[in-house]
């Protein structure tokens, strides 16, 4: 018996009411590229959090995704996300400008075959201007300062239309897509009615 998967057939495939779909592109990368310059960024601090606290987590979570429908964090039962960023594995850190945590970086090196980029985002204050490139150029400094043979992210159709360039201009290397269908977490989910209006509530 065959173990291949069934290819999605062409076409529309409609979504019963209150689900979402993305088309998610896989990226990688086997060493650190070339460093690209980015411009200085005064009052800008990138600061380590060892067990950040729950509450906190989640409100700078929400304050960088919402407005792409991050959720799964939003979901998650106390105990099993405590158990992720308290692991000396992970790695969570804050953009913060003056006092304020406007920014989120998370690396996963609980699998050292494939380290993940975890989460990357930053308040909608801080886009442009090259704080993108200044917080991937830290980001990429800390992976490959481990002895990491692969470094992945991923990203979808529902996050900024410019992160699959901006990964590809750092370095990563687009290697697959998936299709992933979701329950819209605005409909009774952990997201409010008004996040994300660019995509619609059906």
């Amino acid at each position: 018996m065959s173990n291949a998967k069934s290819p999605l057939p062409d076409g529309l495939h409609e979504l019963p009411s209150g689900k979402l779909a993305a088309v998610v592109t896989y990226l990688e990368m086997h060493s650190r590229p070339d460093p690209r310059p980015a411009p200085e960024q005064p009052g800008l601090e990138l600061i380590r959090h060892e067990a950040p606290d729950l509450e906190w987590y989640r409100a700078l979570y929400r304050r960088i995704g919402e407005d792409w429908l991050w959720f799964s964090r939003m979901y998650m039962a106390d105990d099993k996300l405590s158990a992720i960023l308290i692991d000396p594995n992970v790695e969570v850190y804050s953009v913060r400008k003056d006092g304020v945590d406007l920014g989120l970086l998370e690396l996963d090196f609980r699998d050292p075959e494939n380290t993940e980029l975890a989460f990357f985002g930053l308040d909608e204050s801080l886009i442009g201007g090259g704080t993108g490139r200044w917080l991937m150029e830290h980001a990429l400094d800390k992976a490959f300062a481990r002895p990491i043979k692969r470094f992945f992210v991923h990203t979808c159709t529902l996050d900024s239309p410019q992160a699959v360039g901006f990964y590809i201009r750092s370095g990563f290397v687009p290697y697959g897509r998936a299709i992933e269908v979701m329950d819209d977490p605005r409909m009774n989910g952990p997201l409010s009615e008004t996040a994300a209006p660019q995509i619609p509530r059906i």
